[in-house]
């Protein structure tokens, strides 16, 4: 298969181009820095060779593209199979009006340039898997939310509505839309864990906010996975979730996460201490998303870690 990626460099779009070159697919990057990217993928293949991966990787190239300024170039969409979209502004970040400019137009008008490049690509690819979250859903308690909730009304569910949105309209052009959902993704490298790995293992570590709310948590293999999935299978289109079967309230990830560490998971995190060091982004680690991944698991997707405890010794592994 030949696949262009945009975000190859970040925590999922690392783990997904490994597998694609070590099937042997070929891979075309999209980036704002070619150089940067092309030294990343390039360090990737060498990872896969000196590991006992197949004597020849898949192939890779990069092409340069800013995505919230210019549409996609259709050069670098014209004789592919499949684009995975992944670029956009990080959430975790401090919110004022300039990062939530940022985070809103890199989603917004970045896919929105994607599907001008795809429009004028002959050939046209005749799959587009994006990127997507589950704060679609916004705060929404104790509900089971599968893909066919409605979103939520914060800044957040308004950002994933019109970016999904955005992706959708790639399907006018005959090619097949898929928007994944992702939870929590457990990776230590990035990401959510990376960030609480300092505080757990100082035995600092514990319960957020009262700890009732869920987490939709993941691996990161599973996130790969269901890319995989999503670009070789013909049922997947529309909104995906990728989370784990089972999402756990968040004292129940902390406790998990201890005994991962062997490090005691007790000590308190109040919201208000949350709202002071990230001001609104908190909203995002408060809220409550009892995500469950129907369409994948009607789809036949086998999730390689189902289990919190093993999926937290895994991640901790990588």
């Amino acid at each position: 298969m030949r696949v262009t990626v945009t975000g190859a460099t970040g925590l999922i779009g690392r783990r997904l181009v490994t597998r694609l070159l070590e099937r042997g697919d070929e891979v075309t990057v999209l980036s704002r820095d070619p150089a940067v990217a092309r030294m990343d993928v390039a360090y990737l293949e060498r990872a896969l060779e000196h590991g006992g991966g197949p004597a020849r990787a898949g192939r890779f190239e990069t092409v340069g593209w800013s995505p919230a300024d210019a549409p996609a170039p259709a050069e670098a969409f014209a004789g592919r199979d499949a684009v995975v979209h992944l670029a956009g502004e990080p959430v975790a970040q401090r919110w004022n009006d300039e990062a939530r400019r940022r985070i809103r137009t890199s989603r917004e008008a970045g896919t929105r340039n994607l599907v001008a490049g795809l429009r004028a690509a002959d050939p046209r690819p005749g799959v587009l898997v994006c990127a997507s979250a589950v704060g679609w859903y916004g705060d929404r308690g104790d509900d089971l939310l599968d893909e066919d909730q409605p979103p939520g009304g914060d800044f957040l569910a308004t950002v994933v509505r019109q970016w999904e949105s955005q992706a959708r309209k790639a399907s006018e052009l005959g090619v097949r839309v898929a928007l994944v959902r992702t939870g929590v993704v457990l990776d230590r490298s990035g990401g959510a864990l990376a960030r609480m790995l300092p505080f757990f293992r100082a035995g600092v570590g514990g319960p957020v906010a009262g700890g009732r709310q869920w987490i939709p948590w993941v691996h990161a293999d599973d996130v790969a996975g269901i890319y995989l999935a999503a670009l070789d299978g013909d049922g997947w289109e529309g909104p995906i979730n990728a989370t784990a079967p089972h999402p756990a309230r968040n004292r129940d990830f902390s406790r998990a996460l201890g005994r991962a560490l062997h490090r005691p998971a007790i000590a308190p995190v109040p919201a208000l201490a949350l709202r002071a060091l990230y001001g609104d982004m908190a909203r995002v680690v408060t809220a409550s998303q009892r995500a469950i991944p129907t369409r994948a698991t009607q789809l036949g997707y086998t999730f390689a870690h189902p289990d919190l405890d093993a999926a937290l010794q895994a991640a901790l592994r990588d």
